[in-house]
Parts: structure tokens; C-alpha cells; sequence
């Protein structure tokens, strides 16, 4: 017998951009022990008012749209609507970030990720890196 996948949504709060304090590049998003992809080192992450906002965030169940406070203050959470016993995961919010195309100034939004990578623009196929 097959297992359902559990249904997730995204939180709509996200941890602040933090920088790495060894290599000052940018960490990835969360709170806890975060592994800085560009130096391999850990990094202790804790915010006390993210975490608060976490706790008290809002959101909606997936199945049957009942409001939920959601009282837990970590990312990725099991959760269980009250209403219809419904299971699902909030998961962490990735945030976006808008970039223009050096060549024809299109407007390309992506997920803020730390490191280098390249992109290819769809407009005008450039090519160019991008760096957080």
C-alpha cells in the first residue's frame, strides 16, 4: 500500500538574511545550527522574534480552509487542522528576490539562494552570474 504524501504550504515568514561570520556570504535562510554553503562552516542562527512571529503565524488548512494559529516556532512543522483532522507541513518560506537582465533590463525573479550561479535570461538569452 502506497503512502499519501502529506500536503504542505509555505509559511509566509521567513528568518532574516543573515551573513556568514567567517566568510561574510550570505547564509541560507533558517534558524537553528545553519551550514554555510560557501566556507563549510556551522553557524548558531537564533532570532527570538522570528521565532515569536512563527508561533503566532496564521494560516489556512489546505483542505477545509479553517483558520489555524500554528504555535510552534520551528520550520518545516507537522500540523493538524482542528477542525477536520486534516495532516499537513508548513514549510519555510523561500524568499524571492528580483534581479533586471544586464542586457534587456527584463525583470527575473528567483529564490535567494547563497553562492554563485548562472542564469539564463529568457527574453534575450544572455547569459550572466548572479551572486548573493
Amino acid at each position: 500500500m502506497l503512502e499519501e504524501e502529506t500536503p504542505g504550504i509555505e509559511s509566509k515568514i521567513g528568518a532574516p538574511d543573515l551573513s556568514c561570520p567567517k566568510c561574510d556570504q550570505l547564509l541560507p535562510n533558517g534558524l537553528g545550527i545553519i551550514h554555510c554553503v560557501m566556507c563549510k562552516s556551522d553557524v548558531k542562527v537564533e532570532h527570538e522574534g522570528t521565532r515569536k512571529k512563527w508561533r503566532q503565524e496564521k494560516v489556512s488548512c489546505p483542505d477545509c480552509s479553517k483558520i489555524l494559529v500554528v504555535g510552534v516556532d520551528k520550520r518545516p512543522a507537522n500540523l493538524q487542522c482542528s477542525a477536520c483532522g486534516s495532516h499537513f507541513v508548513l514549510n519555510p518560506h523561500k524568499p524571492k528576490v528580483e534581479i533586471s537582465c544586464p542586457a534587456c533590463d527584463r525583470k527575473l525573479r528567483m529564490n535567494k539562494r547563497p553562492g554563485e550561479r548562472e542564469v539564463l535570461c529568457p527574453a534575450c538569452d544572455v547569459s550572466f552570474k548572479v551572486k548573493f
